[in-house]
Order: C-alpha cells, then sequence, then structure tokens
C-alpha cells in the first residue's frame, strides 16, 4: 500500500489511488463493489472509464499507478467507439459488449475523457491517440441535454489548448444551443428544468467553459446565474445538502438522501471553473464545501471516503453511508480532492 494519503477534511495530501487500482484489472475499471471487494459479475461501463480518464490525466504529478490507469482507461474508451462516433457503454468481464452503440451519457462522457487526455495525457502519443478518437465521437450529436453536456466539457477542454478546433467549436455551439437561452420565468427558480436530477451542476459548467472559450458572454452569464442557484439550493445550515437520487422541485424541503457523491464532485469542478473563469475568490467556497462534505460536514455527519486507501462510499443516507465503494465515487472523491488541493495552492 502507498505511504500517501489524501486526509480528512480541511487539509490534502498527495492523492491515493490504491482503491482505484484494486478495481481496475488489465482491461477496465469495474463498476461495483461489494464494500471493498470488486464485482467483476458486474463488468466494466465507459461511464465510469472515461471518468477514471480524467481523474488519472489531470494528475499534475503521476506516479507509476496513475500512468499505468491511464493508458488503461484511454485503451477502453477509444475501443468503445464505432466508426461513425457512436458509443458502446457496458462490456462483461470477458471482453464483449453487450450493447449496441449510441449516444447517451456514456458517449458524452468519452468525449469529456478523451478532450482531457488529448490535452493532459502523460505522453505526446496518448494525447495524439485521444485526440483523433474525440474527433471521430465528436462527429454526432445526442437529442440529451446531459450527454451534450458532458462532451462539451471535454471540449472546452480541448478549445483551451487548440482554440481553432473546428470539432470542438462546433460540438460547443450545438450544446448551447440545445440548452436554450434563459426562461422568463420564476426569478427563485431560474433552472432550465422543472426539477433538480443528477449532474446537474454539470450544465452549470458547460455554460460558464463554453462562454469562456468561445467566447459568449450570455452563456458565462446564465451558467454563473445557474451555479450561484445550485451552491444557494444545495447549502443547508453551512454544508452542502446535494439533490438526492430522487430529485427536487420547487417546493421541495431538505435535506433527501440518497446523496451521491458524484453530485458533490460535479459542484467542486463547477465552482473550480467559475473562479478559473472569473478569478472571484467566492467560488472557492464552493469547492471547499464539497471537500468538507467529504470528510463528514454533510447531512448525516459522516465521513464519506476511506482516507487510507481513497475508496469512495457509493452514498450518503439517512443514518449514515452504504459502505460499499465503488468506482463512481471513489473518483468522485478523487475529483473533488483535486480540485480542492488546487484552491488551497491559490488562497
Amino acid at each position: 500500500m502507498s505511504d500517501r494519503r489524501v486526509t480528512a477534511a480541511g487539509a490534502v495530501g498527495p492523492p491515493v489511488f490504491d482503491h482505484l487500482e484494486h478495481l481496475t484489472d488489465d482491461r477496465g475499471l469495474f463498476e461495483h463493489a461489494r464494500l471493498t471487494v470488486p464485482r467483476p459479475e458486474h463488468g466494466y461501463c465507459v461511464d465510469d472509464v472515461a471518468r477514471g480518464l480524467v481523474v488519472v490525466c489531470r494528475e499534475p504529478q503521476p506516479g507509476p499507478a496513475a500512468r499505468r490507469l491511464a493508458r488503461c482507461y484511454l485503451s477502453f474508451v477509444l475501443d468503445a467507439l464505432d466508426p461513425a462516433g457512436a458509443c458502446h457503454n457496458r462490456m462483461a468481464v470477458g471482453g464483449r459488449w453487450t450493447d449496441e452503440a449510441a449516444v447517451g451519457d456514456w458517449w458524452g462522457r468519452a468525449l469529456w475523457g478523451l478532450g482531457v487526455a488529448a490535452t493532459s495525457a502523460q505522453t505526446p502519443g496518448m494525447r495524439a491517440r485521444a485526440l483523433v478518437g474525440f474527433r471521430q465521437a465528436a462527429q454526432r450529436r445526442s437529442p440529451h441535454v446531459r450527454s451534450m453536456v458532458f462532451a462539451a466539457l471535454g471540449a472546452a477542454e480541448l478549445l483551451s489548448w487548440r482554440p481553432d478546433d473546428l470539432a470542438a467549436r462546433s460540438l460547443l455551439a450545438d450544446t448551447l444551443a440545445l440548452i436554450g437561452e434563459p426562461a422568463d420565468g420564476d426569478p427563485r427558480w431560474p433552472w432550465p428544468q422543472e426539477r433538480l436530477s443528477y449532474a446537474n451542476a454539470a450544465i452549470a459548467e458547460a455554460l460558464i467553459v463554453a462562454g469562456d472559450v468561445l467566447p459568449d458572454e450570455s452563456a458565462r452569464r446564465y451558467g454563473l446565474r445557474l451555479l450561484d442557484f445550485l451552491l444557494r439550493t444545495e447549502t443547508r445550515d453551512g454544508h452542502l445538502s446535494v439533490t438526492p437520487v430522487g430529485g427536487r422541485g420547487r417546493g421541495d424541503t431538505g435535506p433527501g438522501f440518497d446523496q451521491q457523491p458524484i453530485e458533490v464532485a460535479a459542484l467542486a469542478q463547477a465552482c473550480a471553473s467559475a473562479f478559473r473563469v472569473t478569478r472571484q475568490p467566492a467560488w472557492l467556497a464552493g469547492v471547499r464545501l464539497a471537500w468538507e462534505w467529504f470528510g463528514g460536514a454533510n447531512d448525516s455527519a459522516t465521513p464519506m471516503f476511506d482516507p487510507r486507501t481513497g475508496g469512495g462510499y457509493d452514498g450518503l443516507e439517512r443514518h449514515g453511508r452504504n459502505l460499499n465503494q465503488g468506482a463512481e465515487s471513489t473518483l468522485a472523491m478523487l475529483a473533488t480532492a483535486q480540485q480542492a488541493r488546487l484552491i488551497s495552492e491559490v488562497e
């Protein structure tokens, strides 16, 4: 086991990839675990592998573990693409894709991972392969807002490095068109949908980063407005109280359970992007709240990760936590720790 530790809420030490390594074999990242034990019978999914690709490629000083994981995850995501740019999601443990290639959330997350890898993967060869894969998948469009939003996050990352990339620029423009303009409705509920559901902060972040790189000032302002609304709506008694699995509507009062770590990670990343774009220190508070949520500053006063192994718990419940440590929750914690570490260097 590594002697590095992700510390409890407050200070953020170097990452611990022990549990992530434990969930990863030579082919990919197992989606589920029973407690800390991987469940190969449930196979792998691009949703999680692409999230993993983002995390390991963003690690500023990757060791041997992160480098191996990056190579594995990049190959898995590229293998999931069909020639026309659609994407498989689910693979059985034997290596067979069990679904048809399509443009659901996993397609968007594949583009997100490839966009990050094209700019930040450890070797020129990996970056070149990721760029080819990104452009292949970017031929397609999805009718689903969140699928396009995830893809837009990868496109914005790519445009920050290659500002003339036409595939990324076109994808961002089409995402903004799908989200639409702010509605003239209840000013207390500026959200573009009747209910908050999942990955809510990613919508705000896509508007912010697309508005920054295109540039489109109205999109940027709209995203910042939505992110401010989310932070106010999902903060309770000084800590985050994020939208649970069942969603949240206008009249709902909290807290709600089961809260998912991925919601917290999405808020942390969106707030970090808002700070990067605006340089307004107020956005750093959202990143701090997200990291503190994992440390136990949440509705159940329960720590949501194991600092010894870097494993994240699968959900916050009314009287504690789901003790399983699957891929999504582990990556959500690691991604939030990365953002918290970055802001600690700014402050």
